[in-house]
């Protein structure tokens, strides 16, 4: 297969042009792990009886692929950045579309893990090649077109299941299968049908932790902590105290994804004209707000309308966490951003290797108290985008830093 520059790449078909295989990749992905997720809820309590401490274990095991990102940089040795993540795709979907042949504990655990890998090395490889691809002074807008496509993409997949569960009474096994499968063959035709692109910077294949690159560092920590609390118990309150059936639950994803279409370009416009500081504040404030009343509603009356708000507007505000790739993109030295993306996705799921079971213990005994913690979270991401500056460069990375050229390291 021949190697093109992003240069010469210009002169091929718009369809077979690397923005595009971005988008292409970005459509495959979310149909099979969206779909998996929608399911997975209703698949555990009413397959293999899961409860919250069970559902938490299931999530730390999910959550291992993701604290090991770092060892892309070692098969990046031997394979390009771009083999890796088409490999990296069909793996999940193959590992998705089994998944209900195995409903039990261990079955279940097991092919989490092969689809965690490659869900989490696809992401580490797909973000790397976002920023190396995407010229910066575009970067906001086409990041947010891309959110747009992958949530047009599972749209579709939701609206399927909402009209046709019930009234077909499809299987587990059936939908798992079909999703799966289409991101499997989607990665296969992008296998055969795209060259490889070279990135203008040739990328670094070993470990980089720079100090200067500090704060970044710990917003994905914090990113990764409070993402995860909300991504394992917030879908699980919905089935386990108000009952949702898959059918309901896939109705409310089905309302984020609208909203994501029409909010994530809007997202993007927002980080280029306010800048990745204002728009990670506005972010993190909203979470705040978002994960206290999360704790209220077991405190207070309040019905399953209101769950869902708060659900439906958390997916808009994580719309925004783009900035925090494009503030990462104004911030480094081009060759380091491969070995940073895959230090940095294992910096992310640092906390979620351990939150998801201390907190399934806790959700057991007061499941508010588990959406305090994440509030807590919101809040110290609120205070560290604080310090970033108002038009962030290399030398320039906090409000602590002159706006210097960065020092070697």
């Amino acid at each position: 297969m021949r190697t093109l520059t992003l240069d010469q790449a210009r002169s091929l078909p718009f369809w077979r042009r690397p923005v595009t295989l971005l988008f292409l990749m970005s459509i495959a992905m979310p149909v099979a792990f969206s779909t998996w997720s929608a399911l997975l809820n209703n698949f555990v309590i009413e397959v293999a009886d899961f409860d919250g401490s069970d559902i938490g274990w299931l999530h730390t095991v999910r959550e291992i692929p993701g604290f090991f990102a770092i060892g892309v940089i070692a098969i990046l040795m031997f394979m390009r950045e771009q083999v890796l993540g088409l490999v990296a795709l069909f793996m999940l979907g193959a590992a998705t579309a089994v998944t209900a042949q195995f409903p039990s504990m261990g079955g279940i655990l097991v092919v989490t893990m092969l689809s965690s890998i490659g869900f989490h090395y696809y992401e580490t490889v797909n973000q790397s090649l976002q920023l190396q691809w995407i010229d910066k002074a575009r970067a906001p807008q086409t990041l947010g077109w891309i959110m747009a496509a992958g949530s047009a993409a599972t749209l579709v997949a939701y609206v399927l299941i909402v009209l046709t569960w019930r009234a077909y009474e499809l299987s587990y096994d059936f939908v798992y299968l079909a999703s799966g499968g289409f991101c499997a063959v989607v990665a296969v035709f992008a296998m055969l049908a795209y060259p490889q692109f070279e990135a203008p910077h040739p990328q670094i294949k070993r470990l980089v932790l720079r100090r200067r690159y500090w704060l970044y560092y710990a917003l994905q920590f914090m990113a990764g902590a409070r993402r995860q609390i909300f991504v394992v118990f917030a879908g699980f309150m919905m089935v386990e105290k108000f009952g949702f059936k898959v059918h309901e639950i896939t109705a409310l994803y089905t309302i984020n994804l609208v909203a994501n279409m029409i909010f994530a370009p809007l997202m993007g416009r927002l980080v280029a004209f306010s800048g990745e500081r204002r728009a990670l504040l506005i972010e993190y404030a909203g979470l705040v707000l978002v994960f206290a009343a999360y704790g209220g509603l077991y405190w207070f009356s309040w019905g399953v309308l209101v769950a869902s708000f708060l659900y439906v507007v958390d997916h808009i505000l994580f719309a925004l966490a783009l900035a925090l790739k494009t503030y990462f993109q104004k911030i480094a030295d081009p060759a380091d951003i491969a070995p940073t993306a895959a230090v940095a996705f294992t910096i992310n799921h640092i906390a979620a290797v351990f939150l998801p079971a201390g907190l399934g213990y806790l959700w057991l005994v007061s499941p508010s108290a588990v959406f305090t913690v994440a509030a807590c979270m919101a809040a110290g991401s609120f205070a560290l985008a604080l310090l970033i500056p108002r038009h962030p460069v290399p030398g320039h990375e906090t409000i602590f830093c002159r706006a210097v050229p960065a020092p070697a390291e």
